[in-house]
């Protein structure tokens, strides 16, 4: 108990940038993520083979390799002086929304193909009926699946450590230098994450229990 009261600070800093990095890599993968699912069920080829490129690219890149050109490769394209933060949040949305696009597809195949074919004959565009009608059903389905995405991206966040993020991830290196002993703060963070995932796992099942009836 020491080692947490002691560096309680520490702590306090260490999550807050966890949460932070992992609401605005959340928010985006999901944003992206769609996207690129509605790429994947495009008509227009162009689209299509993008949406499969990106995410056969990023599926196959090991995310420590993603924030690694993040963080050392892209300042030498010159396009933007921006914080580690925001390097790594773009790294961790463009990782994981490879990930949720499969995800969301998966749902979008769950969806009749009817209901896509009556929406076209009443005289929906191709994103009215993604957006008002397929969209809102696939979602419902995969609710489950994309809680866990969300909670992977979650346990991520910890190897932006690696690259001067300031995050739960680099409390243990931050102990050692006090000399306190680092496997009981390990401890300590692991309860953290515990308490931070369960809030995502009862929200997941609230929705499911919602939406069940509906599917």
């Amino acid at each position: 108990m020491n080692v947490l009261l002691d560096n309680i600070d520490l702590y306090a800093r260490g999550f807050l940038g966890t949460i932070e990095l992992f609401v605005v890599a959340a928010i985006g993968s999901l944003v992206l993520g769609t996207i690129l699912a509605g790429f994947r069920v495009s008509p227009v080829p162009v689209l299509r083979t993008f949406g499969t490129v990106y995410v056969n690219i990023f599926r196959n890149t090991p995310l420590t390799l993603v924030l690694f050109f993040m963080a050392f490769a892209y300042p030498r394209l010159e396009i933007a002086d921006i914080s580690f933060f925001w390097r790594a949040s773009i790294g961790l949305v463009l990782y994981t929304s490879a990930f949720i696009c499969e995800v969301v597809r998966s749902g979008i195949n769950t969806v009749p193909v009817g209901q896509a074919e009556a929406s076209r004959a009443l005289g929906f565009t191709f994103g009215l009926t993604m957006s008002q009608v397929v969209f809102p059903q696939a979602i419902r389905s995969v609710v489950p699946p994309l809680t866990n995405m969300q909670i992977a991206l979650l346990k991520n966040t910890t190897i932006a450590a690696g690259f001067s993020v300031v995050e739960s991830g680099g409390i243990y290196a931050a102990l050692s230098e006090r000399g306190y002993n680092v496997f009981v703060g390990l401890m300590w963070v692991a309860l953290g994450f515990i308490i931070l995932v369960v809030p995502l796992t009862l929200l997941q099942r609230n929705l499911d229990r919602r939406w069940r009836t509906a599917r």
